[in-house]
């Protein structure tokens, strides 16, 4: 989990758990997305694991993707499903991409 340091205190940041299909433009645009804002997080490919498929269908009860799993360090979680950008910015506190 990577520490960002703000005005002295370290903050570690939220986990951070995608999944994706091998074939998916729009987690190809999450992945290239998180990656711009440097936010580390565990790729899944629900379409090479069908253990995980399941998973993902019991945490959000559908199988469309990306979705996107984030763990705050109080232990709540929040669940995206698709790739939206703003829902993102908000959920992690990075810098709006306008």
């Amino acid at each position: 989990m990577r520490k960002a340091l703000i005005k002295n205190y370290n903050i570690l940041m939220p986990r951070v758990t995608l999944y994706t299909t091998t074939t998916c433009p729009f987690c190809r645009m999450e992945k290239e997305y998180l990656d711009s804002k440097n936010v580390d997080y565990s790729e899944i490919l629900v379409d090479q694991n069908p253990e995980e498929a399941q998973k993902m269908i019991e945490l959000s009860g559908q199988m469309g993707v990306p979705l996107t799993v984030i763990e705050k360090e109080n232990g709540q979680k929040e669940f995206i499903l698709g790739f939206d950008k703003i829902k993102l910015e908000t959920a992690l506190g990075v810098p709006s991409s306008t």
